[in-house]
């Protein structure tokens, strides 16, 4: 096991428990970027970082015609993850795998090698070498794919002190928002050949992004 799946499960052990019912006045913005993935039909999805699979099961739902996959550093939280699959109804089309979300293979974890829409929600921040994990989402997107990330904004647009606040108790978390997130992706769609948008949603309380193949996007991120 590594050392961040380590960290991982001793800080989730107990937390996976109460994690959905306590992260949903927070993590802004989850089911908005959710609506936004519209996958094609018999399209796959993966999210990075699916923790307890409460978006994975919200992707499920709402795009029936897909099927769903995720990894998470954390076997703690996918225990939890799997558990809740099953009580939905939806073992049979979304399939969770424990990895490093910074280096992994998902044709040897799923046997998939690409999909056509990758998530990742509220982990980045809590991902050291985030920027790999960004790279390793590119690098499995099919032809006309796409990353959707949604995150930790810096804040800009609210009273100072809320900021402050709000920065000092994810520290508590070992959750760091990723200030330069629209330039270090604005860099990587280049280096790529990707279209980018970027928002910065509820006065920068959040940013939400889309990296995608085709460059001639024909839809917005949605707003939270």
């Amino acid at each position: 096991m590594t050392e961040a799946a380590t960290l991982m499960d001793r800080m989730y052990r107990h937390q996976r428990h109460i994690y959905d019912a306590s992260r949903k006045f927070y993590l802004l913005g989850r089911d908005g970027m959710i609506a936004g993935l519209a996958p094609p039909d018999q399209g796959t999805i993966l999210e990075i970082g699916c923790g307890t699979g409460r978006n994975l099961i919200k992707a499920a739902r709402m795009f029936p015609h897909t099927r769903c996959y995720g990894l998470d550093v954390s076997e703690e939280m996918l225990v939890s993850a799997r558990q809740s699959i099953r009580r939905a109804g939806f073992s049979s089309r979304i399939e969770v795998a424990q990895a490093d979300a910074t280096a992994f293979d998902p044709l040897h974890l799923f046997g998939v090698a690409r999909f056509d829409r990758v998530f990742i929600s509220y982990a980045l921040s809590m991902i050291p070498p985030w920027r790999d994990v960004l790279a390793s989402a590119c690098s499995v997107l099919t032809e006309n794919g796409s990353l959707h990330v949604v995150d930790f904004g810096d804040q800009a647009g609210l009273p100072s002190w809320f900021g402050a606040a709000l920065r000092q108790w994810l520290s508590w978390f070992s959750v760091t928002p990723r200030l330069t997130l629209e330039d270090d992706m604005r860099a990587l769609a280049r280096t790529r050949g990707l279209g980018c948008q970027f928002s910065r949603p509820l006065r920068s309380y959040a940013f939400q992004a889309v990296l995608q193949q085709n460059t001639a996007f024909n839809r917005s991120p949605n707003s939270l």
